[in-house]
This record gives C-alpha cells, sequence and structure tokens, in this order.
C-alpha cells in the first residue's frame, strides 16, 4: 500500500467521533476485550483526534494526540493491518506534535506491540505496568 491508497486527517473529537468510536470499540473492546466503560474517557475533547481514511472514504484506523504530547487510541482495522498505515499515522502525528511544539511525543504501548514501535525511534522506559488487563510499557522518542 502507497501513501497514495490513504488519506490521512486530524480535526477535534466533535467531528471526528463517530468514525473514531466505531474504529476503537472494534479494536479495543470487541477485539482486545478492554471493558467499554474504559474506552470511552475524559481526555478525548482535549485531544487532536486522527483518521486514516482508504480509497474509497471508509475510516480504516484512527489515534489521538493530547496536548502533552502522549499519543493515544492508537488503532488500525483488521483487514488494513501490515499495509504501513500504522507506521505513516504514527509518523504524522510525531510530525503534528513537533510543529506544534508539544512536549517531546510518548505513549504507552501494548507489550505485542513494543517492535512497531521500537522500528519507530520510539525507546521503551521504565517497568511493565497493567492497563485495562492488557500488557503495557511507557515509551519515548528521544529528544
Amino acid at each position: 500500500m502507497t501513501d497514495r491508497d490513504f488519506q490521512i486527517e486530524h480535526g477535534d473529537w466533535d467531528s471526528l467521533r463517530s468514525e473514531a468510536v466505531v474504529i476503537r470499540f472494534g479494536v479495543f473492546v470487541l477485539e482486545q476485550q478492554v471493558p467499554e466503560e474504559l474506552e470511552l474517557d475524559l481526555h478525548d475533547p482535549d485531544c487532536v483526534h486522527w483518521l486514516v481514511r482508504a480509497a474509497d472514504g471508509d475510516a480504516i484506523a484512527t489515534a489521538r494526540l493530547a496536548p502533552d504530547g502522549q499519543i493515544g487510541r492508537m488503532a488500525v482495522m483488521p483487514d488494513w493491518r501490515g499495509r504501513g498505515i500504522g507506521s505513516a499515522l504514527l509518523r504524522a502525528m510525531v510530525d503534528y506534535a513537533r510543529e506544534a511544539g508539544l512536549p517531546t511525543p510518548h505513549l504507552h504501548a501494548q507489550e505485542q506491540a513494543l517492535g512497531f514501535y521500537e522500528r519507530q525511534g520510539f525507546i521503551a522506559e521504565g517497568p511493565g505496568f497493567d492497563d485495562a488487563g492488557i500488557p503495557h510499557r511507557a515509551m519515548r522518542l528521544p529528544d
């Protein structure tokens, strides 16, 4: 898949919520069994939200970027994984954070995704921890 096969956009929670929620619930609640009440939180309205759209306009991935530089709720629909979408989305978010003067991008990665984030330049920090029943590690881009 090339960048011409999908489009990345960002906006506020009000404008992207309906499509982002479908992806987040599909990946986190249905696939990974995260309790529904933990998936949406009070931070969503304060974040910049991202959607990736396939060439036909369907939303296929999402993530959010908090004012403190934390990247979160990154999810790619199962049929679209392994095509470079997550990497392109993460690069777009990091570029945006730097251009906007936000603090150094950081995230809480599921341990199964550590390799993905390491390939993007993130470094694991501190001990592992549980979040919604899933093992995680804090990760940060070097300054």
